[in-house]
């Protein structure tokens, strides 16, 4: 049993590992084979904030790998009404053999972790959201390969994100982040990304230029200005990070677009781009099916 909470805390080889037992589990369900290997066990998800993507994702990869399903969140839990994490954790670690959770904070969480004997998933935190980074990697695996790559995050330093960073040097990936002047992305994990693309001989750039980051990319990739539970912001200042057909000109002429969804239409990204052949958003969307039946069978260590 492992937890998958930090993105940190996942070497460079479980992350390959992670994105190649994806592309595995994907073609397995193309041919019509699913993996039935977690049979009657019962994965318990808990939604501190809203899910669209994730909850699905999970439910359906949980339930084609065997296992049984409960959701739950603070409207239909003690949650809502103020009953700490750990008592949550402990009454549901006696009913069921994992859980997942989407909450606030990475710390608690972390915390948790440590008195609870059964695998947790973080399904986000204010601080990464390292699910969706696996399924970054799977469809620039799929779209670009795995070699000289480079992959251009533009807009705001979030979760989304901090795990990018440590995913795409994990795997030699080279990655421009710009962002806004006080939206860059945290140290810790910029930190561990130059640690690991130093190891793999490739790129970390963190920068305020946006043109300098798009210039050559394989790959674009944005998310929502304003995340869950943020406070209020200068969205004028983040105007100059619009994915549009101004700045893609600088990219590569078959660049691919990324977005983890959901997405302000005109906001982030036009809509001439999000609605254009460059887009794999749900290709990408797609995928979080199959690398969380991966990390399923990760936490388990089958």
């Amino acid at each position: 049993m492992r937890h998958f909470i930090s993105i940190l805390d996942i070497s460079s080889e479980d992350i390959e590992g992670l994105v190649d037992l994806s592309f595995y589990l994907k073609m397995k369900k193309r041919f019509g084979k699913n993996e039935k290997s977690l049979r009657d066990r019962n994965l318990v998800l808990i939604f501190e904030k809203p899910s669209t993507r994730t909850r699905l994702a999970f439910d359906f990869a949980a339930q084609e790998l065997g296992m049984n399903t409960t959701v739950i969140d603070k409207t239909s839990s003690q949650l809502g009404r103020g009953e700490p994490l750990i008592d949550t954790f402990r009454v549901i670690e006696r009913y069921a053999d994992a859980v997942g959770i989407r909450t606030f904070k990475q710390k608690p969480l972390e915390e948790v972790s440590k008195l609870i004997s059964i695998p947790i998933i973080n399904a986000l935190t204010n601080e990464e959201h390292p699910c969706q980074t696996i399924a970054d990697l799977l469809t620039i695996k799929e779209k670009k390969g795995k070699k000289n790559i480079k992959v251009a995050y533009l807009g705001d330093g979030n979760n989304v994100c901090n795990s990018l960073l440590v995913g795409c040097a994990s795997l030699g990936i080279d990655i421009f982040v710009a962002t806004p002047e006080g939206y860059e992305p945290n140290k810790i994990y910029v930190d561990e990304a130059k640690l690991r693309a130093k190891k793999n001989n490739t790129k970390v750039v963190i920068t305020n230029d946006p043109i300098e980051a798009v210039k050559d990319a394989d790959v674009i990739y944005t998310d929502v200005w304003i995340s869950m539970g943020d406070k209020e912001k200068d969205i004028n200042k983040f105007k100059p990070y619009q994915v549009n057909k101004n700045l893609v000109k600088h990219a590569k002429k078959d660049f691919i677009f990324m977005h983890c969804l959901p997405v302000h239409r005109g906001k982030e990204v036009t809509e001439d781009i999000l609605e254009s052949y460059h887009s794999v958003v749900f290709d990408q969307a797609e995928n979080r099916l199959h690398t969380h039946k991966a990390i399923l069978l990760y936490v388990f260590e089958l």
